[in-house]
């Protein structure tokens, strides 16, 4: 190699040190933004980190549980079990996979807002008679497809669950008013609508 390759290679290598530790900086900085909250130890620690919840649970054994929605924009609901004391029982996210598992069929309304956390959005459909909650969840396909967990009530009484994949129609990562898919785009709720995924939960 002569002479001007060698000194222009030479001084191309802090321009990628720099690029590698921006790249670096983005992925543990992504990790770290979907990171699990850490474990809180009283009622007043979580209120000081998380402010008012959403709602409170009273339970049939005199503890309060905390319930922190981020719908319609998030895809996690913390849940905070607390004793008559303030001390934290245990926490755990109303929306994994795990969780949206116990939605069975003939759970009421209340109890299916107590078990997942405040829904996303409700639509009825006349023709099945099925009053339709969703909640915007995690999913493993980006920004840009967007995963709704679905609940089927019919005369109040859970009778489904499924899921609904949408995907934007042209394509693109963003939606209108500038927000990334699935926060500004306006998909359709029912799980059968002609075009998009569809998944059943089977009892």
């Amino acid at each position: 190699m002569d002479a001007p390759s060698t000194a222009a290679a030479r001084s191309a290598r802090p321009w990628l040190f720099a690029l590698l530790l921006v790249v670096c900086t983005s992925i543990l900085g992504g990790c770290a933004a979907f990171a699990p909250p850490r474990p809180f130890t009283t009622e007043a620690e979580a209120l000081a980190a998380r402010g008012e919840p959403t709602r409170r649970w009273q339970n049939e054994d005199g503890t309060t549980t905390l319930e922190y929605a981020t719908q319609p924009y998030g895809h996690t609901c913390l849940m905070v079990q607390v004793d008559a004391g303030g001390i934290v029982l245990r926490q755990w996210d109303a929306l994994d996979g795990d969780n949206l598992a116990r939605v069975t069929k003939g759970m009421t309304r209340d109890e299916v807002s107590r078990l997942l956390g405040q829904h996303r959005s409700e639509q009825f459909f006349k023709l099945s008679g099925e009053e339709v909650w969703d909640w915007n969840i995690r999913n493993e396909y980006g920004a840009s497809i967007a995963t709704l967990f679905n609940v089927h009530f019919i005369d109040g009484k859970v009778v489904r669950t499924s899921q609904t994949y949408v995907y934007p129609p042209d394509g693109a990562m963003w939606g209108p008013w500038g927000h990334p898919y699935p926060f500004g785009y306006p998909y359709p709720l029912h799980p059968r609508f002609h075009g998009y995924g569809y998944w059943p939960y089977w009892w």
